[in-house]
């Protein structure tokens, strides 16, 4: 596996979900973990119970990263003022408000872009400047299928996640002189709690469309996140890998 002893991240969303499994991931290969929340204490204090108990430094900071650039910019300095310094920072943090697009409304566009595209962008600028002094750094954007490939019903999540890896290619580019890179994750159907939530026969039409036929699970993306925040990934920046199972195809 990737050694990423002695570096240190923060997930966004980080408290359950691919966020949790995210977070676990880094610290089983050595990183020590700051553990971005909205609004449940208790399932994030039990992310950094289970890092603390492998040995690895872990501190929980709560936010709202869709609130905008203030505070992004105080969660960031949460995460260097306890453990020091951030090497990877992940955002992970969104949710869904599915609607057709006729019955959309303002709110469920505005959340899901605040959360899904304006929050990382944000948590992006601030991580930035420490990544820039330092002349190291990771991002690691969690994008999505249906950004890639659009989804019925999501016209708000998917031009957030398209839109993200529009931020992510452009990120990579102006940071790289700095060996800072950034990348993308678009994961497909995968078991989590928003998953869940989907009537059958969506699920059912969605494994229907996916090559391997079955749901993925959040340890296959926590799995790209590592190598993405792996020494080995120096040399890659601006990519966006599908975890998806196969649904998405192409250049």
């Amino acid at each position: 596996m990737f050694d990423l002893t002695g570096k240190t991240a923060l997930v966004t969303g980080g408290s359950r979900g691919l966020g949790r499994a995210i977070a676990l991931a880094l610290a089983s290969q050595g990183a020590d973990v700051a553990v971005n929340f909205r609004g449940n204490a208790d399932a994030a204090d039990a992310v950094v119970a289970e890092i603390t108990a492998a040995g690895r430094r872990s501190i929980d900071i709560q936010g709202d990263t869709s609130a905008g650039r203030d505070a992004c910019d105080a969660i960031v300095k949460a995460a260097l003022e306890g453990l020091g310094s951030i090497d990877i920072l992940v955002n992970n943090a969104g949710i869904t408000r599915d609607n057709l697009l006729m019955r959309m409304d303002a709110d469920e566009w505005d959340s899901v872009i605040g959360t899904n595209l304006s929050g990382p962008f944000w948590m992006t600028r601030a991580i930035a400047r420490p990544m820039l002094k330092a002349r190291r750094g990771r991002i690691i954007n969690m994008s999505s299928a249906a950004g890639r490939m659009g989804n019925a019903g999501q016209a708000n999540y998917a031009a957030a996640k398209a839109g993200l890896i529009g931020l992510t290619k452009t990120t990579a580019r102006e940071l790289a002189s700095r060996g800072i890179t950034c990348n993308a994750i678009a994961p497909g159907l995968i078991e989590t709690d928003l998953t869940a939530d989907l009537p059958p026969a969506a699920t059912e039409a969605l494994l229907a469309m996916t090559p391997l036929g079955y749901l993925g699970s959040a340890d296959d993306v926590a799995a790209a996140a590592v190598y993405f925040a792996s020494d080995e990934a120096r040399y890659v920046t601006g990519q966006v890998l599908g975890v998806d199972g196969g649904i998405v195809m192409g250049s």
